[in-house]
């Protein structure tokens, strides 16, 4: 019979993995809890960084629908739960574990979607959604200048040679 403070981790932990958009499995073993306080922060403000019991967070993953994870539940566990951007909080554990060896990302899960470390260190070097987002708008913006002006020189050009054919009429009718 399990006990009702279990049963309200493995709750809590369903509740996190299903309200996440990604989740990153970190080894910590090795890290002072100054260490940790300075990783919580590092991850941005859309992250939370909790140690974990593997054989509960276990359940709670497979509760939420995501088997993907159960190879990783071994050694000293701890969950980074991203609500929101997960390039953010990626860079916070590379850049974190560059510093610290003692910190191993083990994988996670963006979406739904199993990641292994190293795609998550992919994820890490992308930029934030904000910057991809205002690179899109910019690039939009210049093809639409781009058009304007196409579409504004087919006018003009047709005026021109219009003007070129009067004029050119004008003279040989002045020159008969």
């Amino acid at each position: 019979m399990a006990r009702p403070d279990k049963a309200a981790a493995v709750a809590e932990l369903t509740e996190q993995f299903r309200s996440s958009n990604a989740a990153v499995l970190t080894e910590y073993r090795g890290l002072t809890v100054a260490q940790l306080k300075t990783l919580r922060r590092s991850l941005g403000e859309n992250a939370q960084y909790a140690v974990v019991k593997n054989t509960l967070t276990k359940i709670a993953a497979n509760e939420a629908g995501i088997t993907t994870l159960d190879d990783l539940f071994n050694g000293p566990t701890a969950v980074a739960f991203v609500t929101g951007d997960p390039v953010e909080s990626a860079k916070g554990l590379r850049d974190f574990a560059k510093d610290n060896p003692n910190l191993v990302i083990k994988g996670g899960v963006l979406d739904g979607k199993a990641l292994s470390a190293d795609e998550i260190k992919k994820l890490a070097d992308l930029e934030s959604r904000e910057v991809l987002l205002a690179k899109l708008a910019g690039a939009m913006k210049g093809k639409q200048t781009q058009a304007a002006q196409l579409f504004q020189a087919l006018p003009s050009k047709l005026v021109r040679t219009v003007d070129a054919l009067r004029a050119k009429v004008d003279e040989q009718g002045g020159a008969e």
